[in-house]
Order: C-alpha cells, then structure tokens, then sequence
C-alpha cells in the first residue's frame, strides 16, 4: 500500500470541481494559464521545485514540478506527464454543460478527459510532498496547455524530460467502467488536401472545365482503399469542402485526413502512400501536406512490467486494473516511441469524452489516485 493519503472520494470531488469550473479551451491561453496558476500554486505551497516555460504561437504555458527523490541517489526520474487544455469553449458550463453530481456520475466539460487524471496527478505529487513521503526516484509532473491539438508547444518539453527518465505515466482517462489502462495506442497522422481544377460554365462550357470536386472524390476512395482492419491501419476523410454554384465546374476542393495505424513500419508506408497521390495531370493539380504526428505507442515488455507494478497496487485498493490497446493517441505517444516504458489511462473511470455527456464515476477518484501515488512513489 503506498504511504500518501490520497483523502475521500467525496473530498477530492469537492476539489476537482474547482479545476472543471474552470474553462481551458486549447485556444484560450489565459484561460488556461488561469488553471496553470491554480496547480502552480498548490504545488509550489508543498514545496515543489518549479520551472514555467512560457506559451508560444497562442497557447498557455508549460508547467514542470520536480521533487529530487533520496539523497545521493543516482536513479533516473519517474515522469507523470498530464494535460490541462480540453476541448470545450468557454461559455459551456453557464450554455449546457454546468458541473452537476447523479448518482455516482459527475458531468462537466473536460472532467474525463482530462481534468480529472490532471487533478489526481496534481494532489497525488502534491500529497507526497506534504506528507513528506519518501519516493525511491526523482519524479517530474509536466503539465502541458495544448494536448488535444496535437502538442505542437509540449512535444519538445516532454520529450526532453522523458529521454532520461525511467517511466512515463498518463492520467489520460481510464477505459471505460472497468477503468482499463493503456499500454498500447495507434500512431495518428494527419494530412491536408487541396485540389486545383478549372472552372467553366456547367452547362454551355462543360468540357472546358475540370472538376476539383470529381477528382476529390476520386482521391477520398482511394485513400478508404488503404483501410486494412487485420493490421490496424483507419483513414477518415472530413471535413471535405468544394464549388461554389451548381452552374459552376468547381476549380478548388479539398479535405482532410486522419490516418491511425498500430506500428511505426505501417506509419511510414501509409504516409507515403498517401503524399503520393499529390501531383498534376489532366489540368487537375492535387497538393498533400501533413504527415504523422504522434508514433504509434507499441506494447514492450518493460511497458507490461510497469502494468503488472500498477495492476498489483491496485488489488491493494480493491480492484482489478484490466489494459487495453487504444486507437485514439496521446502524449504517451511520444515518450513510448524513445523506448521509455510508458503505462496511459491512469486517470478516472467514466465515459464520454468530447461530447455532451462526459462523466466520470466519481467514487472511484480516491482509488485510482491511490494507485498514481503509488506508482509515484515506488518506482
């Protein structure tokens, strides 16, 4: 059993509430520095070791609490990694959304994913600290401003703390009721088509055009053709835009696409399979751009290890902690691709992630943060 007292179900809640009350929409970056304030206070009251790197290119800033681990030990650091940016607008709590408790259901926006595993990694580092708990290694918390597009301002932080650590961990949210962690996710790429034709006059000049939108079309069953279930490899095509009057041959259209696939081999040939459709014939010019953007996080066997650490604290707590494989990426992403063993999914039970009724199961809050302390401490 680890040594921090994690606190009740009920008064954890009561905290958490505080976090989703307060809106960090990725593109707002004072809102989210207002909760970068928030857990940079707290942490730096139980005496945590700061660094506050300033946002870029219109997104909040960077948090990194350290805590040094026994003296004069020489093991590298344990990071927990946790992002404070969600995707909803401001102004979704008072419209449709407000912070509301059924049954053992809390609602909120953000609160799954990730307002939740953030708080918990937050109290979890915070309570050690206060309660003086011993950790076997140095620990690092990353809290980044700019996950859910991508982590174009993050990426390099977190890969510069993670090069050298032993562990990564993820309170990204659980899997479902049976809080499953993850130590599997496909690799995301993502790419943008622009599609250039000539324009003419539908009805009296049709030949002389050359329709953006046909060649669009063309290309989108193309790009479903790669789709291959048995290895793990998805493209979706959207949103997709093109002409602009029915009695025009349209000269622009365009897409985008989403590609996920489950191994960095298949990453690298669906990335070129798709770029290679760019090129000009027929008066028709395709432009591709894009790429991919998170590796994929593949299952190691160090990566089953560290489950197996987790899934007996958990036990300890009183319940089983399944894992699964993810199609969906994350920050892990990035940390498992430079071979740091790395466990996802370490936050709360609960559904619903970016739609309207995202919950969580709010009774399980001191338990799975029992399990992040533990984590934390003992690695």
């Amino acid at each position: 059993m680890p040594a921090t007292e994690i606190g009740t179900s009920e008064r954890l809640l009561e905290e958490l509430r505080l976090w989703v009350e307060m809106e960090t929409p990725t593109t707002d970056a004072a809102a989210v520095n207002r909760l970068v304030d928030r857990a940079e206070a707290g942490l730096r009251e139980a005496g945590a070791t700061l660094e506050r790197i300033p946002g870029r290119d219109g997104y909040g800033d960077n948090l990194i609490a350290r805590l040094p681990g026994p003296a004069g030990s020489n093991r590298k650091p344990v990071v927990v990694c946790v992002h404070l940016d969600t995707v909803w607008d401001n102004g979704t709590l008072a419209a449709s959304m407000p912070f509301r408790v059924e049954g053992d259901k809390a609602y909120g926006p953000g609160i799954y994913d990730m307002k939740s595993g953030s708080f918990l990694a937050f109290h979890a580092v915070r309570e050690i600290l206060r309660q003086k708990v011993a950790t076997r290694s140095p620990v690092t918390l990353i809290m980044t401003p700019d996950e859910e597009v991508g982590s174009p301002t993050s990426r390099a932080i977190i890969e510069r703390e993670a090069r050298d650590a032993s562990a990564v961990l993820i309170a990204e949210p659980a899997g479902g009721p049976q809080g499953a962690c993850v130590t599997a996710r496909k690799g995301v790429g993502r790419f943008v088509v622009k599609v250039h034709g000539i324009s003419a006059h539908a009805g009296g000049n049709w030949s002389e055009g050359r329709s953006a939108v046909v060649a669009l079309s063309e290309l989108v069953l193309k790009v479903h053709g790669l789709v291959d279930l048995e290895r793990g490899v998805t493209t979706n095509v959207a949103p997709v835009w093109g002409g602009t009057r029915p009695n025009v041959v349209p000269p622009e259209a365009g897409c985008e696409i989403d590609l996920r696939v489950a191994s960095e081999a298949d990453g690298v040939a669906m990335e070129r399979a798709i770029l290679a459709l760019a090129g000009e014939r027929d008066g028709i010019r395709i432009e591709i751009t894009g790429g991919m953007n998170r590796p994929p996080m593949e299952e190691t066997a160090e990566t089953l290890r560290l489950y197996e650490t987790a899934r007996e604290l958990a036990r300890q707590a009183g319940y089983d902690l399944p894992k699964q494989h993810r199609g969906g990426g994350s920050d892990g992403n990035f940390t498992a691709a430079l071979g740091i063993p790395t466990l996802d999914g370490l936050g709360c039970t609960g559904a619903g992630a970016h739609a309207p009724h995202e919950h969580i199961l709010w009774r399980d809050l001191a338990a799975r943060g029992q399990v992040l302390a533990g984590l934390i401490e003992t690695l």
